[in-house]
């Protein structure tokens, strides 16, 4: 094939693979199954009888694009979220990987018939989520996860990935070389892989802000400075003997809430590149397999992907959740999100490349493996999480930001923030349009109105219609009580009202006024006792936003939480029924 052939080829499996997604979205299903079934289409035994078959090439570029993907899912996670969701993630990152690797490896080596250290190198092949499939449905689902089930998946995705690695690599060895390895060499890799990959990550992490603060490029140009910077961090990790993956997530982590100006429009581009690595790791991963392959040995993968999705993982997500403060609606859910993706299919290369005498039944297997997953789990993740009712109403956020002035100090820092009006008959607060701008801004200040691509001059009458943009200069701090005038206020009225209640208290609000006010019994109640001691009395000291608790015939739910202090909490009247 020649070059120009070979450019066309790839440009029109792209566009097929990216319009098709479009149908996807509205059928519900994973946008990644479309990328891999039009990989598959355009294979040798589908309708563009492309003959792909190599596994090197497939294995270096799905290792490229899971760093492009890590590196984007770093930069989205907020750091907040560590505050709940840390030490769950990496229980289930590390003892949650191990579990799911023995459970499935003995009963596939049953089921297989084949001997056990084989089964348990497919049990650490498919034995970790991925992070492409679980960043790119939880962030296009449609649904709001709490925090502490969001973050939890999130993290574990990016972070199980040196487990299961060092699983598969030490599996493929040891079937190589027929040597044992103790458990203290594993247990001292398994370190080493930790240790590396999370000090040079976070290190490198720092050094990255570092340089985008003081280097001036094209904007342009920005987003492909990260980019290179954390395939680097990648590779020279690996070749340290650290974990890359954990190393460029980490250095997404440091820089996505890092006070950069650019962090906006390096985040639309970074974002666009993501998808790109996502769609292009997956067409390849489809040219690569052979569907008729798939049927052979079809009935045992589908009852490896029944035991690994409702029994190995619930079990082990049980087990690594019970020192944690996790509702039993949560726990289901985390074990049920857990996606499959291209991660495995990349892992069941290393077999294929080292030779083994098995290796083509294990990536058959992966493969069917993974396309129950993204099938069954990936396209309900939204009606799940709204049938478990952990879901919470998305709160009032600007569409646009910028950084004017950056300072680690955020007393010094300023950005202009762009609102939607997503209501009728909204007013901007006196206080906001009599502010006259200064030298120093001390409250939100109003730049523009913008109605119908025209700006409007601003009184203390101006009314505000649906779809006008309102433009301020707000220090950071004060971002989500000025959304909530303008983008969330009227139009989700009934929604939140339903959530959290119609009312809201203070979190230090006296226990004992509330329930002489509402009829609730007294007796047990201090004087000194406040509404946020009796949510962590029952719930637990790690709350999210969401979390709720029954009080006589009202309903308490946390509205609005500061580090780890209550601060808004909503109150709903109930009958004895509900």
């Amino acid at each position: 094939m020649d070059t120009n052939s070979f450019i066309f080829l790839a440009g029109i499996l792209l566009l097929v693979s990216i319009l098709a997604s479009s149908l996807t979205v509205r059928a519900g299903l994973p946008l990644l199954l479309v990328f891999l079934g039009i990989g598959m289409l355009a294979g040798e035994e589908g309708i563009g009888r492309l003959d792909f078959d190599n596994s090197n090439l497939a294995f270096l570029v799905g290792n490229l694009a899971l760093a492009v993907i890590l590196l984007d899912g770093g930069m989205r996670t907020k750091t907040s979220t560590f505050r709940v969701a840390l030490w769950p993630s990496l229980s289930l990152a590390t003892l949650g990987v191990v579990l799911t690797t023995a459970s499935v490896g003995v009963f596939a080596a049953w089921l297989l018939e084949v001997q056990l250290i084989y089964g348990l190198l497919l049990g650490a092949i498919v034995g970790s989520t991925d992070a492409a499939a679980v960043f790119s449905l939880l962030r296009n689902s449609g649904v709001r996860l709490n925090e502490r089930v969001g973050g939890t998946l999130e993290i574990e995705s990016g972070a199980n990935d040196p487990m299961a690695i060092l699983l598969v690599v030490m599996l493929t060895g040891m079937l190589q070389s027929s040597d044992h390895i103790s458990v203290l060499s594993f247990l001292g890799q398994m370190l080493q892989q930790f240790a590396v990959g999370g000090v040079v990550g976070l290190l490198g992490g720092k050094l990255l802000l570092v340089v985008l603060r003081r280097v001036t490029l094209v904007e342009g140009l920005y987003a492909l400075l990260i980019i290179s910077f954390g395939l680097a961090i990648f590779a020279g990790v690996n070749i340290a003997g650290g974990s890359g993956f954990l190393a460029v997530y980490l250095v997404g982590l440091a820089v996505g809430n890092g006070r950069i100006k650019q962090l906006e429009s390096v985040s639309q581009v970074m974002d666009g590149l993501a998808w790109l690595a996502q769609a292009g790791m997956f067409l390849l991963l489809g040219l690569l397999v052979t569907p008729s392959s798939l049927l052979s040995h079809g009935l045992q993968a589908i009852a490896i992907a029944a035991f690994l999705i409702f029994i190995a993982r619930p079990l082990a997500v049980m087990i690594c959740l019970l020192p944690f403060d996790f509702r039993w609606p949560e726990r289901v859910y985390i074990s049920w999100v857990g996606l499959r993706g291209a991660v495995p299919i990349v892992l069941a290369l290393y077999p294929v490349i080292a030779g083994l005498s098995n290796s083509e039944l294990l990536f058959e297997i992966t493969f069917t493996v993974v396309l129950i997953s993204l099938l069954l789990q990936g396209s309900t993740v939204p009606q799940v999480a709204r049938w478990l009712k952990i879901i919470v109403p998305e709160p009032a956020a600007p569409i646009t930001r910028f950084s004017l002035i950056d300072d680690i100090d955020s007393d010094h820092s300023l950005e202009l923030y762009e609102f939607l009006v997503q209501a009728e008959d909204v007013r901007i607060p006196s206080a906001i349009v009599q502010n006259v701008p200064s030298e120093t801004v001390s409250t939100p200040q109003l730049v523009a109105l913008v109605r119908d691509h025209q700006p409007i001059v601003v009184n203390e009458s101006t009314v505000l219609t649906f779809g006008d943009r309102i433009w301020m200069l707000l220090h950071p701090e004060d971002v989500d009580d000025v959304a909530v005038i303008f983008s969330q206020q009227a139009s989700s009225s009934f929604i939140l009202q339903n959530f959290f209640g119609e009312f809201a208290i203070r979190g230090d609000a006296s226990l004992l006024d509330l329930a002489k006010a509402y009829g609730v019994s007294i007796d047990g109640i201090n004087e000194a006792d406040t509404a946020a001691e009796l949510l962590q009395n029952q719930l637990g000291k790690l709350l999210v936003v969401g979390d709720r608790v029954r009080f006589g015939n009202l309903r308490l739910t946390i509205r609005q939480m500061k580090g780890n202090e209550i601060e808004m909490i909503g109150l709903k009247l109930q009958n004895k029924r509900t």
